[in-house]
């Protein structure tokens, strides 16, 4: 009880500074010091979409935001305690034993867990100027650019890397030519868990539409904890391909070089 309470708290938290931008322009009177409850701890648990440190450091401000917004509906928080799940399934699995009260999670992970935690909100992302099926529109010599309009939705691709089979991928889906399952087979995969919707879910739908298979059937496949990890394995050669969303390539492709030592163009082929 004491999970589903709390994230009640967070999303009238939320709820108040979406709405404190369309009032009538009166200020809310603040409740009064016998109205206010106090909440010892709220613990929220991140899937590791990305690498943890940036999702921490991303995440810091919501801290103080919350134990503001909340302490504005009359819940005094103690302490806010933001973690990063070690992987989806373990953020999933959090919720479920109470040592998590909210839990940022993806649609697959709810479906697993959906018995023991509730949606409260659900989140929509800038859409990207590149929507196609066709490898020849990602693989123009441009990286993709968030657009002003909101999508509900998003592309799984599978990205080839700097190494030499990621490389013979990439000649043939630029040659026009279809990839076949031993073209498939014969690379190596980074993926995430597989509760993560386009780091296992999305691509194993399209491998089974296409080819009748799923990652599963595959011969060389390595789980990441993060597309980050995905992403820096991709650009040593450790793995030939990557599966991630449409806009990974928007953050990640300014320190390709830099950050992560790639040496080739990132290309990519939707999924």
């Amino acid at each position: 009880m004491k999970k589903k309470i709390s994230a009640l708290l967070l999303s009238l938290a939320l709820c108040a500074g979406l709405l404190a931008g369309c009032g009538t322009g009166e200020t809310a009177e603040a409740p009064s010091d016998t109205d206010v409850q106090q909440v010892d701890s709220l613990k929220i648990a991140f899937s590791p979409y990305a690498d943890a440190d940036l999702i921490s450091e991303s995440t810091e401000p919501l801290e103080e935001l919350l134990k503001a917004k909340l302490l504005e509906k009359g819940y005094d928080v103690g302490e806010i305690d933001m973690t990063v799940g070690t992987s989806y399934t373990a953020v999933g699995e959090a919720l479920s034993a109470g040592s998590a009260d909210l839990g940022f999670i993806s649609g697959g992970n709810y479906v697993l867990f959906s018995d023991d935690c509730d949606v409260l909100l659900t989140a929509l992302r800038y859409a990207i100027n590149k929507d196609s099926e066709n490898p020849a529109d990602w693989n123009d010599g441009t990286i993709e650019e968030n657009t002003e309009d909101m999508s509900t939705y998003y592309r799984c691709i599978l990205l080839a890397g700097p190494s030499e089979k990621g490389q013979e991928l990439l000649s043939k889906v630029n040659a026009g030519e279809e990839l076949t399952w031993d073209d498939l087979n014969s690379a190596t995969w980074a993926v995430l868990n597989p509760t993560s919707a386009s780091g296992y879910i999305y691509p194993s739908l399209w491998l089974q539409e296409h080819y009748g298979k799923g990652i599963s059937d595959l011969d060389n496949v390595v789980e990441c904890d993060s597309h980050t990890t995905s992403v820096a394995r991709l650009a040593a050669g450790q793995v030939d391909v990557m599966v991630s969303y449409g806009h990974i390539r928007i953050k990640n492709a300014p320190i390709w070089e830099s950050d992560f030592g790639g040496t080739a163009p990132w290309w990519s082929r939707p999924a």
